[in-house]
């Protein structure tokens, strides 16, 4: 049975419950979810959506995000997480990668990226946006169709389908609900502009990811989940309970005040988001029997804090990787536990899905919710993790980082996937990037030191690397730190120098 298939199939069971909650309080009930969803694919498959297309998606979480990303899947297309913010030229590469033939995007969007003063603002923030309503494949003749969601506002292309107009339409009950084995979702998750990075899901891949997290974290009428993670949300919708989302651009204080509000059971945090929460309310409401740590290591400090915050929830740590998620589930108690016996290692917890080691010791993983594999790339049938691990009474420790990979926030950054982009530009003669880990939050400071000229180099940095990637400071130093016969560059020292 396909993801979609079992989303729909509880929505008719249950259809005057109520299935979501957006930022701002309005609700969706189990039964409108279902119509909007067959509307939706109804619609596209009107207006050409072949299977297979590419759908480029610029739209935030929000239930209308939700019922357009499952609209397009239910219609055999491919969701395309490209991500408009990287940057021009990584933008560029990423669409020369996917091909897709549709976009959706916010209206607002669609004038921003067109209208020279709010270009002008995103660039001030950071943001340079590209011109969606223009957008052309590398070397394809072929139009872009557009899809906008919002009121129409200047810059939305001329012919666009209007999602609102699109849930207006009566929708037959369908018999085809998509390949589960076909694409289903392109994540773009790293990379540098010659050689862009995406992981392709499928709906079975999804679908075995959900039944992992329904297993080992129950869910039901009567729950009531605050998150805006899709990961997270999808399980809850298939299990008949509630996703409470929160709004845009949520203050710690306000995410706090909502869990109360909304009666949460169930909600999951970064853990820099999570210690942010925790200054702000430092008792979380009394209803909360989950707390989900995830996206980035949980360090002792922060789950100390959250087991005092909620002491009659479980507070639980989710090791994940894109590729495969989830992997392992760890409580705080065991974690802590592991920590304060001087074992080795971060604990993760027991295994859910398949694992085995190379001879150095990195993990391995396979199983049914592993990703098809990379875009343009054969097939997975194993993913290198790049992490050094090991089990322990059948429990995965994790002992350290294969690669000199950073964590921020919900973003893996791979130093050695732009360091190359940042010395090819004029006046740099070498660069490397490194992470100065916050002992509290777990979250890491990225500082990109350089040998050469840094004058407007933090301007000219957006056009090269991801947004997600840019460094929080910009050190200049005479030469970089080398070490051994092959004058590797000595990141440890490296820290030093830049601490």
């Amino acid at each position: 049975m396909t993801l979609v298939r079992q989303l729909l199939d509880q929505a008719a069971a249950t259809p005057d419950g109520v299935a979501l909650v957006a930022g701002d309080g309005a609700e969706l009930t189990y039964g409108e979810l279902r119509r909007q969803v067959l509307a939706v694919r109804h619609g596209l498959l009107a207006a050409g959506l072949e299977p297979g297309d590419g759908v480029l998606f610029s739209v935030r979480p929000s239930p209308e995000s939700l019922v357009l990303a499952l609209g397009v899947v239910a219609a055999r297309g491919v969701v395309v997480f490209a991500d408009p913010g990287a940057g021009p030229e990584m933008f560029t590469a990423r669409l020369r990668l996917a091909r897709p033939r549709w976009s959706a995007a916010e209206s607002l969007l669609y004038a921003g990226s067109r209208l020279r003063l709010v270009r002008a603002y995103a660039r001030r923030r950071g943001l340079l946006l590209p011109n969606l309503a223009d957008l052309q494949i590398p070397d394809d003749t072929a139009p872009m169709r557009h899809l906008y969601v919002g009121r129409r506002l200047p810059g939305v292309p001329r012919g666009a389908l209007s999602f609102a107009r699109l849930l207006q339409g009566d929708a037959p009950e369908p018999d085809d609900l998509g390949d589960p084995d076909a694409p289903a979702a392109v994540i773009f998750t790293s990379g540098t502009t010659a050689n862009p990075r995406a992981v392709v899901h499928t709906q079975a891949s999804l679908a075995a990811a959900l039944e992992l997290f329904r297993a080992r974290l129950p869910l039901g009428p009567g729950d009531v989940v605050h998150t805006d993670q899709l990961m997270l949300g999808l399980p809850t919708l298939i299990s008949g309970a509630r996703w409470s989302m929160p709004p845009l651009f949520c203050a710690p204080a306000d995410f706090a005040r909502q869990l109360a509000e909304r009666g949460a059971t169930h909600t999951f945090c970064v853990p820099v988001h999570l210690a942010e929460i925790l200054d702000a309310a430092p008792v979380l409401p009394p209803g909360l029997r989950y707390v989900l740590l995830g996206a980035a290591p949980a360090p002792a400090g922060i789950l100390r804090r959250a087991v005092a915050a909620a002491p009659d929830a479980e507070v639980l740590s989710v090791y994940a990787m894109t590729e495969i998620l989830p992997v392992a589930i760890a409580s705080a108690q065991d974690k802590l536990a592991h920590t304060e016996s001087g074992a080795e290692g971060d604990l993760l917890g027991a295994p859910l899905t398949g694992t085995s080691f190379a001879e150095d010791g990195e993990l391995l993983l396979a199983g049914p919710n592993l990703c098809r594999g990379y875009l343009g790339d054969p097939p997975l049938k194993e993913l290198p993790t790049g992490d050094l691990a090991r089990l322990d009474d059948g429990r995965l420790v994790l002992l350290g980082r294969k690669k000199d990979m950073l964590i921020r926030g919900k973003f893996n950054l791979y130093p050695g996937l732009y360091e190359p982009a940042i010395a090819a530009l004029d006046g740099v003669q070498e660069a490397a990037i490194v992470g100065l880990p916050d002992p509290e939050t777990g979250d890491e400071q990225v500082v990109l030191a350089v040998v050469g000229d840094t004058a407007g180099l933090a301007r000219r940095l957006p056009e090269v690397i991801d947004h997600d990637a840019l460094p929080d400071r910009i050190v200049a130093l005479p030469e970089l730190p080398r070490s051994g016969r092959g004058r590797k560059l000595d990141r440890d020292r490296l820290r030093e120098l830049v601490r």
